[in-house]
């Protein structure tokens, strides 16, 4: 996925100054397409020279603020990209290479991190359960809400099968090496 769907994603589901699309974007499309605010407002004027979204300054906002929104040509683009091969999953994850360097040096203090991203995982499930049960507690769900809860049961199991692996890790660090 790239950053400016994300942002054309975030900005079709409503329009939004600089500063209220990176705060929205911290707490729903941020948990699993992390982009700074830096980043978020740089995009925003390529997306504005593509001519996907259109500003207009905000007459009563503090300093320079300007309000986004999606422009048609911004609503195709998504919708092509929507449509397009998903492509091959490519997996990056630094834990499971430090894991392997870990079995190949000994003991390395691995287990300290472990149990840092262990508590780190517990916090982001309940934050994760507690949108959850205030956002998708009512039973008669359109398809747009049902989508999205999907995406938030996703994180839900994602953070569960994480916390998993962080105790078992944890189990097995605290064995001697062999080495």
């Amino acid at each position: 996925m790239s950053l400016p769907h994300a942002i054309l994603t975030a900005l079709t589901e409503r329009p939004a100054t600089g500063a209220g699309l990176a705060r929205r974007f911290d707490r729903s499309i941020g948990y699993f397409w992390q982009a700074t605010h830096q980043q978020i407002y740089r995009e925003l004027g390529r997306l504005e020279e593509a001519g996907w979204v259109a500003s207009q300054p905000v007459e009563q906002g503090p300093g320079r603020q300007r309000a986004w929104r999606v422009l048609p040509a911004g609503k195709r683009e998504l919708r092509r990209w929507t449509g397009s091969d998903l492509g091959s999953r490519t997996v990056r994850d630094e834990f499971f290479v430090r894991m392997r360097a870990e079995a190949a040096l000994g003991q390395s203090g691995l287990d300290a991190q472990v149990r840092e991203k262990l508590e780190e995982e517990k916090r982001m499930l309940a934050l994760y359960r507690e949108i959850e049960a205030r956002d998708f507690s009512d039973e008669q769900m359109t398809r747009e809400r049902r989508l999205q809860h999907l995406v938030l049961r996703s994180g839900i199991r994602m953070a569960t099968q994480r916390i998993e692996l962080y105790r078992e890790a944890l189990e097995i660090l605290a064995m001697p090496a062999q080495r």
